[in-house]
């Protein structure tokens, strides 16, 4: 076995001594968003600081705790925060809570961010359901040596977001009577914003939002045969756009705004996977 085998395996035998739930899908809940955790039915609390092998979240908006319990009356493992490379966390160990989701029994990924918006006819509040991803990080978790038994060496990510998933989430919104944006997501390392040059840069490779996490996580749920939905909330038009400073303090004011709509969308979105 080798080590990263073994670490995911003492990270799963350690929440399943504090659970019996046995999760059919996860959730990674971006900067602000982690208040869907409050709706998790018999719930256990983990700190991510007594999971063997995780890192700590440092990150205003995210909580830094694993729940396990159910949503929408299904088996779920929340990650109430997530682990950036900015914090300066490997590619390999942001993606590592996602190898332990799958070990846990979880075969479904829902994924979501707040990301700064690119495409021109997005505003601030607006829902973004991602159809791509451009990673512009420079990092692949996936470097190194390769466990054939968690995946192929070299996987395919022409369809790294499920687009029978993507319907779903689409279909929902219209019943909710909203509209869901669908674009690309481009991620950076962070943690300093964009330049107004460097998002003209990136409107031209055809991203629609920009934000620093979330492809590595994918990159890893693809390697190991877990289906992906992912979700941005556009807190703030990207720099350069409107001509104003950006903050995560924006970030944060502008998901507490959305959030009736997104728990709303997700958690019908999780009983319909």
């Amino acid at each position: 076995m080798n080590t990263q085998a073994k670490q995911i395996q003492e990270a799963v035998e350690f929440i399943r001594s504090q659970s019996p739930v046995k999760p059919q899908v996860g959730l990674i809940m971006g900067s602000g968003l982690g208040v869907l955790a409050d709706y998790i039915e018999q719930a256990v609390t983990i700190s991510y600081s007594d999971i063997p092998h995780f890192p700590v979240s440092t990150v205003e908006g995210h909580a830094g705790e694993l729940l396990v319990g159910t949503l929408s009356g299904v088996p779920v493992v929340l990650m109430k925060g997530r682990f950036h490379m900015y914090e300066g966390y490997g590619a390999e160990l942001t993606a590592f809570p996602v190898r332990v989701m799958k070990a846990l029994g979880a075969d479904k990924l829902v994924v979501t961010n707040a990301a700064g918006g690119i495409n021109t006819n997005f505003a601030d509040g607006d829902l973004m359901l991602i159809s791509d991803h451009i990673n512009f990080t420079g990092r692949n978790p996936l470097i190194g040596q390769n466990d054939n038994n968690v995946g192929v060496r070299f996987p395919d990510m022409s369809e790294g977001y499920s687009r029978r998933l993507r319907d779903v989430a689409k279909g929902i919104a219209d019943e909710q009577g909203f509209q869901l944006r669908e674009g690309v997501y481009l991620a950076v390392m962070g943690p300093s914003y964009e330049t107004p040059a460097e998002i003209r840069m990136m409107r031209t490779l055809g991203a629609d939002a920009v934000g620093m996490s979330t492809v590595t996580e994918v990159i890893a749920a693809n390697h190991c045969g877990m289906e992906v939905v992912g979700i941005s909330c556009i807190t703030n038009m990207a720099a350069g756009i409107l001509d104003q400073p950006l903050s995560h303090t924006e970030v944060i004011e502008t998901t507490e705004r959305v959030k009736s709509r997104f728990l709303s969308l997700v958690q019908t979105l999780v009983s319909r996977l």
